[in-house]
């Protein structure tokens, strides 16, 4: 059963949120601002907050640039995961995960679906890492965010958080980098 140890120290995690528009700024990004605002609240540093318009490459250069930074441990990325033509956001990413985890957005889905019923299906969110750091593709809407943050990634963003968290294996996530993989380009 999952539980929160106590005598576990808790370890703050560095976390970039990226917000994919055409049309918000920081100042009516409610979606971004909320998982800013959660972020914070945890107990986590808010390492750096940013806007990219629907497009490809620029999605893809700035969680790759992100990635690199040795002071951001985990991106997350809001917008872009619906089936318009402007939202690319899992195209953008899913190319350059070097591990894709397909139970991040089986849990979302879970989780939205006791919110929202069959309209969670309208979502593609996703996970991966990308040159050791995780990386979190969700919805666009607020309720989307706080579903994702509470649900997922708030506990296993806890170092204290059992029988495992995804902090614990943070170290390890460049093994196969140091015995001779390469890193995403």
């Amino acid at each position: 059963m999952a539980r929160i140890d106590e005598s576990r120290s808790f370890i703050p995690v560095r976390i970039a949120v990226l917000t994919v528009s055409d049309t918000r700024s920081l100042a009516d990004d409610k979606s971004g601002q909320t998982l800013a605002d959660r972020i914070v609240e945890a107990g986590h540093i808010l390492a750096a907050r940013d806007i990219v318009t629907d497009d490809r490459e620029k999605i893809r250069d700035k969680v790759l640039g992100w990635s690199k930074d040795e002071a951001i441990d985990v991106v997350i990325t809001t917008g872009g995961t619906g089936f318009t033509g402007r939202d690319v956001t899992p195209e953008a990413l899913e190319p350059i995960f070097e591990k894709r985890m397909d139970g991040f957005s089986e849990v979302f889905h879970r989780i939205s679906y006791d919110k929202i019923g069959t309209s969670t299906i309208q979502s593609r969110a996703t996970g991966g890492v990308v040159n050791a750091t995780f990386v979190f593709v969700l919805p666009g809407s607020p309720g989307a965010c706080k579903d994702a943050w509470d649900g997922i990634l708030k506990p296993q963003l806890d170092y204290r958080h059992m029988p495992c968290n995804f902090v614990e294996i943070m170290p390890r996530l460049d093994e196969h980098l140091r015995r001779g993989g390469t890193k995403t380009s």
